[in-house]
């Protein structure tokens, strides 16, 4: 078993360092870039842009550098410290010094009064030296600063600030979806050939094949336009809290902002990725419950005598839940990607969202923490599927 861990962990880091690489150096040789925009216009001759003004822009972004290199400080980052300033600790990468040093009259042990440093008003930044920004690397969690969506902020500040709206999101219809999807495919593999299987068939295949850009307009149309038009019950159609307090036909006034108000602004988007998800489980969940009830052990159950429902249960679902837990384990990384589509139709204010946005400003560090971040948890969510298969599967052991 401990070998195994091992050996796990060092694929582990070994695929991650692959795909750190393989992923920035494709956004680096994508085009556009934050230069696209100043092309551009220099081309156009509205404004006055030398070739001066770019190469500063340029060592800006740090897109002068050698690439290997460049990559490296992105990675690993400066070997940095805390650095003291009038007995604080300033433990910014970045700090080296101060510039405008607070000077307070102090009390010494002989009761003379001396000027001691007991602060900073102004610091020294490296990148004030250097003209280089200065980063941990993201190996230690720092991912950099943005370049457009958060203007000179760090990115892991945006990334907190949109990552509970996708857990929000994408838990909460995920679970919906295992609740509701494991149970139908379940009955329908148990009542195969009966009404309700063929019924439910359709509709699965209904529900999976339909895109969810458009199965997200039709829900918008149909419970949050045309409703309002006619002066009927809706529910709010984007984002994830309103600006303002609003009334709805039979629920009265609704706070911007209230626990009501968010409640009301999750029902579409969390049904439109229940629905979707639910057919798609609960396929799954029947055609795997539909090859383990023809093996020979399962007839051998039912010969003994035991109760068809502890047959399906204990003996039968069991077993067609092995293939299922690859499809539960990834959507870990989903927790935190989000739903790009569905957040975009929405416009709810997650990490989808932020990733095309991302993308389309140009802002490669955001885009590219957002892919570390998903391989990372790809990976774990790797590791914990082996160890849930020895779980469910008593014939698989770790070694």
């Amino acid at each position: 078993m401990t070998v195994f861990y091992i050996r796990r962990l060092f694929q582990m880091a070994l695929v991650l360092l692959i795909s750190a690489i393989a992923t920035y150096t494709l956004l680096n040789f994508a085009p556009g870039g934050p230069l696209a925009g100043l092309r551009q216009i220099q081309q156009t001759g509205r404004f006055q842009i030398t070739e001066d003004d770019i190469a500063r822009i340029r060592a800006y972004f740090e897109l002068d550098l050698y690439l290997p290199y460049r990559f490296m400080r992105w990675f690993v980052g400066w070997p940095t410290g805390p650095v003291e300033i009038g007995g604080r600790e300033y433990f910014s990468d970045v700090v080296v010094g101060c510039r405008k040093p607070v000077e307070t009259e102090v009390l010494n042990d002989d009761g003379e009064y001396e000027i001691q440093v007991t602060g900073c008003n102004e610091l020294v930044y490296m990148k004030d030296l250097t003209g280089r920004r200065v980063s941990r690397g993201i190996i230690r969690g720092d991912f950099g600063l943005s370049w457009r969506l958060l203007r000179d902020r760090p990115v892991s500040e945006l990334i907190i600030s949109r990552l509970p709206k996708t857990i929000q999101l994408i838990g909460l219809s995920t679970l919906l979806s295992l609740f509701i999807g494991i149970p139908l495919g379940i009955y329908s593999a148990v009542k195969q050939y009966s009404r309700f299987d063929y019924i439910f068939t359709s509709l699965a295949f209904m529900g999976s094949a339909m895109p969810t850009f458009f199965f997200g307009i039709v829900m918008i149309l149909l419970f949050s336009l045309i409703p309002k038009e006619a002066g009927w019950l809706y529910v709010p159609a984007g984002l994830s809290e309103s600006v303002r307090g609003y009334t709805i036909p039979l629920l009265g006034e609704v706070a911007a902002g209230s626990v009501k108000d968010r409640i009301l602004h999750l029902i579409l988007p969390v049904a439109v990725l229940t629905i979707v998800n639910i057919s798609y489980y609960s396929r799954f969940v029947r055609g795997s419950m539909l090859e383990v009830m023809r093996q020979d052990y399962i007839r051998t159950a039912r010969a003994k005598g035991l109760l068809e429902r502890v047959v399906i249960m204990k003996h039968a679902l069991r077993n067609a839940l092995i293939p299922f837990i690859t499809i539960v384990v990834f959507t870990l990384p989903g927790l935190f990607s989000g739903a790009i589509i569905t957040e975009s139709i929405f416009a709810w204010p997650g990490m989808g969202r932020l990733y095309l946005l991302a993308l389309g400003d140009y802002d490669y560090p955001v885009a590219m923490a957002i892919f570390f971040i998903i391989a990372v948890l790809t990976v774990i969510a790797t590791l914990l599927r082996d160890v849930l298969y020895t779980i469910v599967d008593p014939r698989i052991r770790l070694s």
